[in-house]
């Protein structure tokens, strides 16, 4: 580890932290419905929209017909985005003349990308045309982020709301969250990209003249626009199948710490957001706290272990840190700092590859995601599944002070702790179900590359990060096949809008209670107790789970490391 390492990682935090009321701000201002500078422009699109499709923004909903519309709507999409994968062949925009995706892919990546997963089983450049990147999946990086969005919001309103029957509108929510922060946002962040060299352009490759003198196709394509929603939304996909390694996606240190920001953005100002909608801002940053406590342990861990390197190369004279796998523009440090961050906000980005780490500083990254995409999370994802395991915490903290439990001013019983177990425990009902499944079986056998406790750690990720909706990969896993194209697909689905109707559920329940103000005998929910309580209920539930899995996979493949063994 050197200095400059730690001034990288600390001063992104800082930055990080500046920004969070900034953001927070704004979004709180499209949680009210509020007019902002940018109606002057965007209203008149706004009305036009609610006029073409017939809705009221005014007419609010129900939790149940809140989550009917959302279903629905990402129903349709999912289908829409099918169909245009199929279809490729025959639709315009294809300068390569790609055929159609398969079925089994096309399924996998439909639900991949209207899940905000965005696995891929596939090389962007080889498989899919410009038209499929930007009308197939870039559509969903917008979408799937801005209904994340809307559902924090409803939950927001849930705590808020006293005596209410309704949480919000859906399409009002994802119009403006789409309009006036993630359409906005994206032009400039893809003015800087462009600026800063990465390609925009509907051409599909440009021939050149290698040193050898060999003639070789640089293929291009609308890299910027969809680079910017991609780690905006946290979403992940990427043009290319190096994502984030390829320098036409991120091609100086620069880009990679403005990619980082961006990942982290959204998901640390709607925690600011949630505490100024329940009229306590430090509620946001006791949630931030916990947060970032989380994040920073996995950094450093990550940091640490690749700096170390391998002992086994190092017993060949072979000196220094892990670079296998990474960028040397990006560093050790800058490498491990991004490994952290898109797993801790489920974005699935990688600008260097997981499978060549260490087997601590790989099995962070899975780590993060097995807590339930909660260490900031995707964007309205984080904040919404960190506020179920607040739920189960003030749960416990009622049990220690001897009464019923309250969060926010709102009593929290058996129905919103019931629901709240159920959304949770999705996670490792899917993940070591599937991963045990594919471990016993033939078809599951023959997608990892390696075998012990590597090729199983393949194997828990791949599911991992499909049930936890991040989508970065080991990168050692055949993952384009029947098999797990179809379990991969079920899990995506699953660990989406299985923990979203219990959360919206709650919502429901929340908003027609009563405000209950706090009393002597209240738990206090803004102070390093509370932070602390909630740290160790995250990292307890997540422990106790995961660790016999990680036992078998990463922890073995360490031991087995500084032993000198080699499978």
């Amino acid at each position: 580890m050197t200095i400059q390492g730690w001034i990288l990682i600390l001063g992104f935090v800082a930055i990080l932290l500046a920004l969070t009321k900034p953001v927070g701000s704004w979004l709180f201002a499209l949680y009210e419905g509020r007019r902002t500078p940018l109606h002057v422009v965007l209203g008149p699109v706004e009305r036009g929209f609610y006029k073409l499709a017939g809705i009221d923004p005014s007419a609010e909903q129900s939790c149940r017909r809140y989550a009917v519309h959302m279903l629905l709507f990402n129903a349709v999409l999912m289908l829409f985005t099918y169909g245009v994968l199929r279809l490729q062949g025959m639709l315009p925009g294809n300068p390569q003349g790609l055929a159609g995706v398969g079925e089994h892919l096309s399924f996998n990546t439909a639900i991949s990308f209207t899940a905000n997963t965005n696995w891929q089983s596939y090389g962007g450049e080889s498989t899919m045309s410009n038209l499929s990147q930007m009308l197939g999946l870039t559509i969903h990086n917008f979408l799937s982020a801005a209904t994340g969005i809307a559902l924090a919001f409803a939950l927001f309103r849930g705590f808020a709301r006293r005596s209410a029957a309704t949480i919000g509108n859906f399409w009002a929510d994802c119009t403006r969250v789409t309009l006036y922060l993630l359409l906005p946002l994206c032009m400039a962040i893809t003015l800087f990209y462009i600026a800063s060299g990465v390609p925009q352009t509907m051409a599909g490759a440009v021939t050149v003249n290698t040193l050898e003198g060999a003639q070789q196709s640089i293929l291009l394509g609308p890299v910027a626009s969809q680079e910017a929603i991609k780690m905006l939304g946290t979403n992940g996909g990427g043009f290319f199948n190096a994502n984030s390694a390829h320098p036409f996606e991120n091609p100086t240190a620069l880009t990679n710490l403005v990619q980082m920001l961006s990942i982290f953005l959204i998901g640390v100002g709607l925690t600011w957001c949630f505490g100024k909608a329940v009229g306590n801002t430090r509620q946001g940053w006791a949630i931030l706290a916990a947060m970032m406590i989380l994040f920073l342990a996995g950094t450093s861990v990550t940091y640490w272990q690749e700096a170390a390197g391998n002992p086994i190369l190092h017993d060949l004279s072979v000196a220094g840190g892990n670079m296998e796998g990474k960028e040397v523009r990006f560093g050790i440090a800058g490498s491990a700092l991004f490994s952290v961050v898109t797993t801790a906000a489920s974005c699935g980005a990688v600008n260097a590859m997981h499978d060549s780490f260490t087997a601590l500083g790989g099995m962070i990254p899975l780590f993060n995601m097995q807590l339930g995409e909660v260490v900031i999370g995707g964007v309205g994802a984080g904040i919404y599944g960190f506020l179920l395991f607040a739920i189960l915490a003030v749960f416990v903290a009622g049990l220690m002070v001897g009464r019923t439990p309250e969060y926010v001013g709102k009593k929290i019983e058996a129905k919103e702790v019931k629901l709240a177990v159920l959304a949770i425990a999705i996670l490792p009902l899917v993940i070591l179900g599937f991963t045990a499944l594919s471990s016993v079986t033939e078809a599951g056998l023959a997608g990892p590359l390696n075998k012990g406790p590597h090729g199983f750690s393949e194997i828990l990720y791949a599911y991992t990060s499909a049930v936890a909706n991040n989508g970065s990969a080991f990168a050692g896993l055949t993952a384009n096949t029947p098999w797990y194209n179809g379990l991969l697909g079920v899990a995506m689905w699953l660990g989406r809008f299985f923990i979203i109707v219990p959360m919206l559920a709650i919502a429901g329940s929340l908003a027609a209670k009563k405000h209950t103000p706090e009393s002597a005998g209240s738990f206090p929910t803004t102070g390093g107790l509370w932070v602390g309580l909630l740290v160790g209920i995250i990292l307890i539930l997540g422990g106790l789970t995961f660790l016999p899995s990680l036992a078998l996979g990463p922890i073995a493949d360490h031991l087995a490391m500084i032993r000198g063994q080699l499978f």
